[in-house]
């Protein structure tokens, strides 16, 4: 039943936010960085690789953590020093606010308003990455179990985004994301075990992407 509901928990249904956002998608087809299939595929393995080695290690971390511990502060601020995008800055603290919010109204006996009310006390953005780990972790679920679904959200809401866009239809989609699967396991072995100290962003031209969707004439996505 545990699995069930975090299974519900990361539906693309549940209204956090996420799927107003193509993270650099929409702008990469416009400008033509991503125009085949194949582009595609390479851009989702690097967007994957990426959110490995930059999001998985701040998971490890806080997952080990509450809001009390004299460490989280530093963990804290180093997630938010490191995102540097505004559109996604932005992003991440909205969709941050709305998984406490959500979760609160869940499992009002895990008492996250405490959560909130240090992000709100410490005047630091409840970014995703964090919040969703640190609540997650607080209501029972397993470190694994966050890091293999935290990788399927974020595959799940690129092909959405690819989708939408018109880029592939949904039977394709649904087959490659079927098929990208298979790298969670390669990516979450390579990240087993690092710390925040040790996160890194190695696709710097899909942050470029990001900050080129203010220029797009037409916005399907927010961003």
């Amino acid at each position: 039943m545990q699995f069930a509901r975090l299974l519900h928990l990361v539906d693309s249904a549940i209204p956090t936010g996420s799927f107003a956002y193509s993270y650099g998608l929409e702008s990469s087809i416009t400008f033509g960085l991503v125009n085949t299939p194949f582009a595609l595929r390479n851009y989702l393995y690097s967007y994957l690789q990426q959110a490995g080695s930059a999001e998985l290690p701040f998971i490890n971390s806080t997952f080990h953590l509450t809001e009390k511990s004299p460490e989280f502060q530093t963990v804290a601020e180093e997630y938010d020093a490191q995102l540097l995008v505004p559109g996604l800055y932005k992003a991440s603290a909205v969709q941050g606010r709305n998984w406490l919010k959500l979760l609160a109204t869940f499992y009002p006996e895990a008492a996250l308003e405490t959560i909130t009310q240090w992000f709100a006390t410490q005047k630091i953005p409840p970014h995703f990455t964090v919040v969703f780990t640190l609540a997650l972790q607080r209501v029972g679920f397993e470190l694994k179990e966050l890091q293999a679904m935290y990788l399927h959200m974020l595959l799940r809401d690129q092909l959405s985004a690819a989708i939408r866009l018109g880029f592939l239809g949904p039977l394709e989609g649904h087959r490659l994301q079927h098929d990208f699967y298979a790298v969670f396991e390669h990516i979450l072995a390579a990240q087993a075990g690092k710390r925040y100290g040790e996160a890194t962003r190695s696709a710097f031209l899909l942050d470029a992407a990001q900050v080129l969707h203010e220029d797009i004439y037409s916005k399907l996505f927010q961003n």
